[in-house]
């Protein structure tokens, strides 16, 4: 498995479960809280939410912008990396790549 494949999933990872703890942070802090983590949050998340504002439909209340942002970086994480990888059946054996590389380490 080559380095560069674990090192974009650890960040696309770790993009999609900060905008899921956005989110999840938000049901309790308002956005311009002065809340430390809840700053940082917004400082961290709002580059990554600005491109897609082009295919964020606008029904979605801004709330749950970063949630819909973390299910395309889910997307991208669990059907086209395995498919970039020669995986050619999806479906069931949408982690065995996953598996394979527990295996290997």
């Amino acid at each position: 498995m080559p380095v560069w494949v674990l090192v974009l999933d650890y960040i696309m990872g770790m993009i999609m479960w900060t905008l899921i703890g956005r989110t999840a942070m938000n049901i309790f802090q308002r956005e311009d809280s002065n809340f430390f983590f809840m700053k940082m949050f917004v400082k961290f998340t709002n580059p990554v939410i600005k491109p897609f504002s082009v295919v964020t439909p606008s029904f979605i209340i801004a709330p749950l912008v970063p949630l819909y942002v973390a299910w395309f970086f889910y997307m991208f994480r669990f059907y086209f990396m395995p498919w970039a990888l020669g995986y050619s059946v999806m479906g069931c054996f949408l982690f065995h790549w996953r598996v394979n590389l527990l295996k290997s380490s």
